[in-house]
Parts: C-alpha cells; structure tokens; sequence
C-alpha cells in the first residue's frame, strides 16, 4: 500500500454523522467547478464562444449530421431548461454556427444543423477544456484514480 493509499483509507473527516461525507461530496464538486470554470471561460471567450454549453450544443448538432437534431433531444441530453437552451440556440445561430429549421408534423418544434462555419469548431473548444482540466487535475490524480472518480460521479446522474 503506497502511503497516499494509506491516507485515503483512512477516516479523513471526524464528522459525527457520517451521512455528511454526501454533502462534502457536493461541495467539493461545487468548488472544482468554481476554481476550472473560470479558466477556461476565458479561454473560451479568447476565441469568441462566450459561453461553455456552445461545446456540447456544436458537437451535438454535428454529429447529428444531415438529419439535424431536434431542440428536444438535446434538451434532455444537456439537462438544460427549454428556455435557457433556447437562448444559447438563438446566439449561436445569431453568430453563424449552426441553423435551425421547423420540424415536421404538429407543435414547435425545431431541427439544428451545423453551418459550414461551426463545422469543427468544437474540437478547438475541446482543446481548451483538455488543456485546462489536465493541467488543473493531473498533479492531484493519477490516471486510474481519475477513471475510478468518473465511474462513481457517473452513478450519480445515470
């Protein structure tokens, strides 16, 4: 057992209930997010997306190809609220990225595609995430202790 094994195996916290490791849990989650977002924010910002989702909204719509994605599907796919998508969709179209057209049948709804201009854009997006979560994470973890995280925050939202 290495001694930084030796550390984590051991009660770190002295909390009465131990039901509030889940609270540390939320939290410490909470402050990583706080401490990277920022950074790569501004990152971002440098070459003109001016907010994070645009990554995951670009990389959907183009990997949906020729048959678009429906504003519906990704909503539920981000975990994003109607309207607040509806807003980076508007901006985002409004910059030439991508564009949107009436799905067929009855209601509102609504098909992105991927505007010659946004085509792999977010592979320079996710070139900024890379650089700083990896330059921020890997001093603290190692590779398999990072997979070993993962899998466990995966349990919590699957």
């Amino acid at each position: 057992m290495t001694t930084h094994q030796a550390q984590t195996a051991q009660p770190q916290f002295g909390d009465a209930d131990p039901r509030i490791a889940y609270n540390r849990v939320f939290f410490a989650i909470l402050r990583i997010h706080r401490t990277l977002m920022p950074q790569i924010e501004k990152a971002l910002r440098e070459i003109g997306v001016p907010d994070p989702i645009w990554y995951e909204i670009l990389l959907a719509t183009e990997e949906a190809g020729e048959d678009g994605v429906q504003m519906q599907v990704l909503q539920r796919r981000l975990f994003v609220p109607q309207y607040a998508l509806s807003r980076h969709v508007a901006r985002i179209e409004k910059a030439g990225l991508i564009r949107r057209a009436a799905a067929g049948g009855a209601g509102r709804g609504q098909i992105l595609y991927i505007a010659e201009a946004g085509r792999g854009l977010h592979a320079r997006i996710w070139q900024i995430y890379v650089e700083r979560i990896q330059s921020a994470l890997a001093p603290a973890l190692t590779t398999d202790e990072a997979y070993d995280l993962v899998r466990t925050l995966n349990r919590l939202y699957r």
